[in-house]
């Protein structure tokens, strides 16, 4: 694990690691004060926790839910699979690296099971509970209102998309279903933290993996060159928080987009293509030509269809960075299915 990458989900094994006793062999099993203040701990600074436990489901859920600690765990994993695929399996539903998951279980052999096959997950003995909460990975730079709802947002989603999948009507039609409202505003002082955040933990929808921290952010809002802003998501079923982020550098006859980033639980919603029209209606108002940079990485592929997709055309090239072009003509309108609210003014050169 790298040393600038933060944990954003913790695996709990739960045979004497999340509870002292083995569910099926003692007749109670018991979880110490401390473990609970562990999982509200960093459920409060928004790591995401889950189950990886070789057990029987039925029996260890009740159990969960007898303790009154069962809506901590999003795609918990209680099977009889190596630790390692749950925690794969675990991964590509959060839709996050293994290299921002940690495990802790109190067996060697576990342990060294997902080490050998998933060497970028951090492994954590059972001993070593105390030490999680102040280990320098478990602390992410800023707490914002939106990691603070973190599990809630996931656990709606979670419900979308099983509405979704049980859904017999095309894709348009079931989004018409959410009554979504996007915002985008030029960022303030007070999104500023998220907006850091978002650049950190984004890697798959984002065009270049720039990373700003607090005080570059700053510079940009207060910047005449520079134009930062910020999208919002809510729909019936609630809040997806602050998911979009798009800087903007500004010359006299070209803008161009050095970064523009969603997280990847409005991969399927359209965002991005609003993003980028938003953009190109700003641009083509002002007179100028747009461009946009790309960098390319074993993640971020969908960012560049996506920019293919709205007329952007390679111009330059060098290695992994591109820079792409729009002509700035037939600029789509916005989805029918999704009420858009752009409060911000709209900029001048």
């Amino acid at each position: 694990m790298s040393k600038d990458l933060k944990i954003k989900c913790l695996v709990w094994d739960l045979d004497n690691t999340l509870w002292s006793g083995t569910l099926l062999e003692d007749a109670e099993v018991y979880m110490a004060p401390e473990t609970l203040k562990l999982i509200k701990t960093l459920d409060s600074r928004g790591i995401l926790q889950s189950i990886a436990s070789k057990n029987d489901h039925d029996f260890a859920w009740s159990k969960l839910e007898e303790l009154g600690i069962s809506e901590y765990f999003i795609y918990p994993q209680i099977n009889w699979e190596p630790k390692s695929t749950s925690i794969k399996t675990i991964a590509q539903s959060i839709n996050i690296g293994i290299d921002t998951i940690a495990f802790v279980d109190d067996q060697v052999y576990e342990r060294e099971e997902v080490s050998y096959s998933l060497p970028d997950v951090l492994t954590i003995e059972e001993k070593q509970l105390a030490e999680i909460e102040d280990m320098p990975v478990m602390i992410p730079r800023f707490i914002t209102s939106d990691s603070k709802k973190r599990r809630l947002m996931y656990q709606s989603d979670i419900l979308r998309n099983k509405i979704e999948e049980e859904f017999s009507g095309a894709q348009d039609e079931f989004l018409t279903t959410l009554n979504m409202k996007l915002s985008i505003t030029e960022a303030v002082e007070e999104d500023l933290k998220r907006a850091e955040e978002l650049t950190q933990r984004t890697n798959q929808l984002n065009t270049t993996a720039y990373t700003y921290d607090y005080d570059e952010l700053v510079f940009f809002t207060q910047s005449p060159d520079h134009l930062l802003f910020v999208a919002a998501l809510d729909d019936k079923y609630g809040t997806y928080g602050k998911i979009g982020l798009v800087l903007v550098e500004k010359s006299a006859e070209v803008w161009s987009i050095k970064l523009l980033l969603m997280s990847c639980r409005v991969m399927s919603r359209g965002v991005g293509t609003v993003l980028i029209s938003f953009i190109r209606k700003l641009a083509k108002e002002n007179g100028v030509r747009l461009q946009a940079e790309f960098v390319s990485n074993d993640r971020n592929r969908m960012m560049y269809v996506t920019y293919k997709f709205n007329q952007f055309t390679e111009i330059k090239r060098q290695e992994a960075w591109s820079l792409l072009e729009n002509d700035l003509t037939n600029i789509p309108d916005y989805p029918s299915y999704m009420l858009i609210n752009s409060a911000s003014h709209s900029p001048t050169v």
